[in-house]
């Protein structure tokens, strides 16, 4: 039987988290990965297949790490590339992967049925899962994303970076801005713009942290606006193809409905180094709370 896909972004280099690839740091009490719990959650809500975008040099740490996954989940891995560009595109400079639009692109040939699509080293909470899958299941042609409160999704240890949102009195996606060095300050919450203005940001305004609900039909809008990206490029080093940017681009030129879907579930993540610690705790809470198993794949190791 066919279900909805589970796509996660792990090829990132997460320059800002300094001592390992972050989004393959053990946080759990048996070595869990934060994508652990979001494949945990995302089974439980009826998702039967996991494909994870990866730089190649990963693959034997991953295939180490899933051996206990249960019988009916598939799990595909897909290489995010510097090289996979479209015809007549070379930039032998470029050294790290170009953003998550691109990321999404890898998999075209292997996702045929509606996806979520999640970061590898956020925490997104139980409930999403559920309401993104029920919503793609709706078989409707609209997209969706998980809206979550800006107050709930800031760093202790530094800026973020994260996509206000403007929503309609239907929670419709009216508008989303790329924002960056999100913090919190004494006079409020503050982040920078890509023209580096800096603004004063409302802590209950929904922002984007990149879950999002989509259909194939994504792909060829991808390929499109992928090749308009590296067309306009002032900067082949630094430049990325984010998939807020292309979302925006859907909403002014009102090719697709984006659908927010709220939610009240608490964010974290591994943005810096010392995150690391908060989100151990916070599995630990969720454990003693049976949230979650002791160990999620391992049924022996749980007490």
């Amino acid at each position: 039987m066919q279900t909805n896909t589970l796509v996660i972004m792990a090829a990132g280099f997460g320059s800002r988290y300094k001592g390992g690839i972050k989004q393959m740091d053990g946080i759990g009490p048996t070595g869990e990965w934060i994508m652990d719990y979001s494949i945990y959650d995302a089974y439980h809500a009826g998702i039967r297949k996991v494909v994870l975008i990866i730089r190649e040099e990963l693959e034997d740490l991953i295939q180490s790490h899933f051996t206990n996954l249960p019988d009916d989940l598939e799990l595909k891995l897909v290489y995010q590339k510097v090289t996979d560009l479209p015809d007549g595109f070379s930039f032998k400079e470029r050294v790290k992967p170009w953003g998550t639009g691109q990321a999404i692109l890898c998999c075209q040939n292997m996702v045929h049925e509606p996806f979520i699509v999640i970061n590898s080293d956020d925490y997104y909470g139980k409930s999403i899962f559920e309401k993104m899958n029920t919503f793609l299941n709706k078989q409707t042609d609209d997209f969706c994303m998980a809206g979550y409160f800006l107050k709930n999704t800031l760093s202790e240890n530094g800026g973020v970076n994260r996509g206000i949102c403007s929503i309609d009195n239907d929670m419709h996606l009216m508008d989303i801005e790329e924002t960056y060095k999100i913090i919190k300050t004494d006079t409020g919450i503050k982040g920078i713009l890509a023209n580096q203005e800096e603004v004063l940001l409302d802590e209950n305004s929904y922002c984007s942290l990149n879950c999002w609900g989509f259909t194939p039909a994504i792909f060829e809008e991808l390929k499109t606006q992928f090749v308009e990206f590296l067309k306009n490029m002032q900067d082949s080093e630094k430049e990325e193809f984010l998939l807020p940017s292309i979302v925006k681009y859907m909403i002014q030129e009102q090719k697709k409905s984006f659908k927010v879907l709220p939610t009240e579930d608490e964010w974290f993540g591994m943005t810096y180094q010392e995150d690391k610690e908060t989100v151990e705790n916070k599995m630990k809470d969720y454990i003693h709370q049976k949230l979650y198993p002791y160990s999620l794949w391992n049924e022996s190791q749980n007490r």
